[in-house]
């Protein structure tokens, strides 16, 4: 993301008003006289989010009538209205978390007022004292129990309902607590789906590191549009293929990794250029304990030497 000259400066401007003490005479508490209601449907999008959107729509024109997709799931930095309503106009649902202390609140189940309109929020949720029958699901590993609640809650800053899952883990010896706030705009979810999709986005920071360490991206050096797409392309994919081929061999060997992976087929490739060059190819048992040799030779986990035949 680059940022322009324009976009810095309205930064500072933003930052220089913020420090700015406002001059003349203070203003008076309550609602200023003459204001409106401002429709919560109606949201302008930040150039971040206008981006966000514009790559989603591309990939969901790309896959149209291949793959059908259901959620989006974004990281907390997104868990705000703004991010829930661009989501829905691609029409998708989001699946995203609030932040520990998110101010959420039962619908509003008391009498109408005589005057006025009847209120939209009720009591505010406190993740220690919830009632009992929202309660999905109780762990208990390591000290640790792990309450895991499912309730339809309502923010001030969404004007639609949230399918809101807490998590609110505490140590049974301390007594100390901490909690989680993950929600969807799909409130037919179930709590264990939304919780599975939600812990599926580390696995994107896992690929991106992955491909950084161990498939080129963060080295590649080219600078040419088509180049640097083939460059992070590449880098991925081999992402997925190193992910299939390691399937096979964890089978056997559990802690085996992408460096015994790299190690294996390059010892595979040193022993059979240099079989190459002798003058008349060896017996296959001793083929097979050269490429269990030399294969080792790079790896991080050790392996078992297979033992001779006849």
């Amino acid at each position: 993301m680059i940022r322009t000259e324009e976009g810095k400066a309205a930064s500072r401007v933003r930052k220089q008003a913020k420090k700015a003490k406002p001059e003349g005479p203070k203003q008076k508490p309550g609602r200023p006289k003459g204001s409106r209601n401002k429709n919560k449907a109606e949201v302008a999008l930040n150039p971040e989010l206008k981006r966000i959107q514009k790559m989603l729509q591309s990939l969901l024109n790309t896959i149209q009538g291949t793959i059908h997709l259901t959620y989006l799931v974004l990281d907390g930095h997104f868990g705000n209205h703004p991010a829930f309503h661009m989501v829905r106009q691609c029409q998708l649902h989001l699946i995203s978390k609030l932040r520990y202390d998110a101010a959420l609140h039962f619908p509003y189940s008391g009498p109408s007022p005589k005057r006025g309109p009847r209120p939209r929020l009720g009591e505010q949720v406190d993740v220690r004292s919830i009632p009992k029958e929202y309660l999905k699901e109780t762990k208990v590993e390591d000290g640790f129990e792990t309450r895991t609640y499912q309730i339809q809650l309502l923010h001030k800053d969404f004007p639609d309902p949230l399918n809101v899952v807490i998590l609110l883990r505490t140590n049974l010896e301390t007594k100390a607590w901490a909690n989680v706030i993950l929600f969807s705009s799909d409130l037919e979810l179930p709590y264990d789906k939304l919780i599975d999709f939600y812990s599926l986005r580390f696995q994107i920071e896992f690929n991106f590191r992955d491909a950084k360490q161990f498939w080129g991206l963060e080295d590649f050096m080219n600078i040419t549009p088509t180049a640097v797409t083939n460059a992070a392309n590449l880098a991925l994919f081999m992402v997925d293929v190193s992910q299939v081929l390691m399937c096979q061999y964890r089978q056997d060997d559990p802690d085996f990794s992408v460096l015994d992976l790299k190690a294996y087929y390059r010892g595979y490739r040193y022993v059979t250029e240099t079989i190459q060059m002798l003058p008349q190819k060896p017996d296959d048992n001793l083929v097979s304990q050269l490429f269990h040799k030399v294969a080792a030779l790079g790896r991080i986990h050790t392996v078992k030497m297979p033992v001779p035949s006849g």
